[in-house]
């Protein structure tokens, strides 16, 4: 493993159902670094496999196939008991902060839970000068402590996953969608909250949306997946404005533009139809039935990820 490297995914696969008649092939083949301190963006429309990846590298799923490696310790296959000491090394923040947060339990004991499951205080109250220095961080306060969570608002529940997420001072922090639920002026201040972490702590993100420009703002490099497959991975800037993979294209050219006259210079390239099922992913390039420019190569032949120039990849046959 390259020391630069505090995660690495190889051919990581996730089926469901497996062994059965209907297999969901969730996730396929999917490979990826992330390097300390940098953040990786994972984008695509809903139900490419972004968060079924995502809770597959941090093991809430069982492995189908391929390599986990965290910080050197190959995870892949550890039981949960195994896993416990290394929970520490790798945390997430859910999509969505109300469904994630017990709501028998008070701020302070939300917090809490992750510092005594680690051994870090024995005893909750010990865990005071901890539990109201991450308040701090994330925008709350200490009277925030003793509140539970139907008595916030989504932005406020946020920061507190955001909070229990980083009490333990992770080495990678997924963020599974952390603002998609929440109003632009508390994404910009969530996103904010993250990056000047990041700045003061080294944590890496595996951070997933499907925006586009959000993700190009957050991320030092872009993956962009469909039907469970990595189709472009690059640095963001690159993908952003020099896209190759016609799919990727295809999500720029919907994103809206907020300037009209910039919004009529820009290019149009929309992506015409609907996911097709996981279940019965085509055959070949899984992008092939809505692609403008597929040929008959591209229904029987499934392309490789290849360098284009510069690390900018791509698995599109129109690069072969």
């Amino acid at each position: 493993m390259n020391d630069r490297n505090v995660l690495e995914v190889s051919h990581l696969k996730k089926y469901f159902n497996a062994g059965r008649r209907q297999i969901v092939h969730a996730v396929d083949d999917v490979s990826f670094t992330l390097e300390r301190g940098k953040t990786l963006g994972l984008v695509g429309e809903s139900g490419c496999g972004k968060s079924t990846c995502a809770r597959t590298v941090i093991r809430m799923y069982d492995v189908t196939g391929g390599n986990i490696v965290l910080d050197g310790t190959d995870i892949t296959n550890m039981s949960q008991k195994e896993l416990k000491p290394l929970r520490r090394k790798m945390q997430m923040i859910f999509q969505d902060p109300y469904a994630s947060l017990n709501a028998r339990m008070t701020v302070r004991d939300i917090i809490a839970e992750p510092l005594i499951a680690h051994g870090i205080v024995a005893r909750k109250s010990e865990a005071n000068d901890l539990i109201y220095g991450m308040l701090d961080r994330v925008g709350l306060t200490r009277e925030h402590a003793n509140r539970y969570a139907h008595e916030f608002s989504g932005g406020q529940r946020q920061r507190v996953g955001i909070a229990r997420a980083l009490v333990l001072q992770p080495d990678v922090v997924i963020c599974d969608e952390p603002i998609s639920a929440l109003d632009v002026s508390i994404q910009a201040q969530v996103i904010n909250l993250l990056k000047d972490y990041q700045e003061e702590k080294g944590t890496s993100y595996l951070f997933i949306a499907h925006d586009l420009s959000m993700v190009r703002y957050v991320s030092d490099e872009i993956g962009v997946m469909y039907l469970g497959q990595l189709v472009e991975l690059g640095e963001a800037e690159e993908v952003h404005f020099h896209p190759l993979h016609p799919y990727t294209k295809g999500l720029l050219g919907s994103v809206p533009v907020a300037n009209p006259k910039l919004a009529r210079q820009k290019e149009k390239s929309s992506i015409e139809g609907d996911i097709p099922s996981p279940i019965h992913p085509p055959e070949g390039c899984r992008f092939h039935t809505r692609c403008p420019y597929a040929t008959d190569v591209c229904s029987r032949v499934t392309p490789e990820m290849k360098d284009a120039g510069g690390g900018h990849k791509v698995a599109c046959h129109l690069f072969d």
